[in-house]
């Protein structure tokens, strides 16, 4: 993906001075918004590649925002923000976030993890090309280049987060996917709390897509190693 375009979202000038100077040194395009209005409207009018964005905006809370932007895109949503309560972070992630970052942070760090944002987009789109763009197991079928799941016919209501996991299983089919693994693959990094966050995630999803609860039919879990999508007849 060459040049990506990054859509920064944040109302401190400084802040978002540094992450224009940031982009625009290692080549990168980019957009501002300094409100959820502009921010709005500039992700639904072009597209952004990836969204850095802050969580306390003047005129709507950034939560917010990520659920309006889930309502119909699965764009990469980078958090910088300076609410660092673990609370924060899992509401932030359980919304539809892909990745949180806390205030202050270095230069470095908003690279490595834009580096990462890139690179995983650009393989999942890479993975989803082709005559496998289609995956059907069971009643549930994924339907890659549209970015949508459905259920027995029935679109699935699923955030950024929970789409990206079905993908990951659906594509591994019938192999038992370490936490690690996983983590390292959604997230770029494998630290405790990613895989605590993985759990609340894997828990969403499985109501979702699990109309039985108690005798799962698609994804089965292996206490202390991992989780596997099975294989439905």
């Amino acid at each position: 993906m060459n040049n990506p375009l990054v859509l920064v979202v944040e109302d401190d000038a400084p802040v978002r001075n540094l992450m224009i100077t940031t982009l625009k040194t290692h080549d990168y395009r980019y957009l501002t918004a300094r409100n959820a209005a502009e921010a709005l409207m500039m992700a639904a009018s072009h597209n952004p590649d990836v969204i850095f964005l802050d969580l306390g905006l003047p005129d709507m809370d950034g939560i917010e925002v990520i659920r309006r932007i889930r309502g119909w895109s699965h764009v990469p949503i980078l958090v910088i923000s300076a609410r660092s309560d673990d609370a924060d972070k899992i509401e932030a992630l359980d919304s539809g976030a892909d990745d949180y970052l806390t205030k202050p942070f270095s230069v470095e760090e908003l690279l490595a993890r834009l580096r990462v944002t890139i690179r995983r987009l650009a393989q999942m789109n890479g993975e989803g090309g082709g005559d496998r763009s289609v995956y059907t197991n069971g009643k549930l079928r994924i339907d890659y280049s549209a970015g949508v799941a459905f259920l027995d016919g029935d679109e699935l209501k699923l955030t950024s987060m929970e789409y990206k996991l079905l993908c990951l299983l659906a594509r591994n089919t019938g192999k038992v996917l370490t936490h690690t693994y996983i983590t390292q693959r959604i997230w770029g990094r494998s630290w405790d709390n990613d895989i605590a966050s993985l759990r609340v995630f894997m828990a969403t999803l499985r109501r979702k897509i699990e109309p039985g609860g108690d005798s799962p039919k698609y994804i089965q879990t292996h206490v202390g190693i991992g989780y596997r999508m099975l294989k439905v007849d």
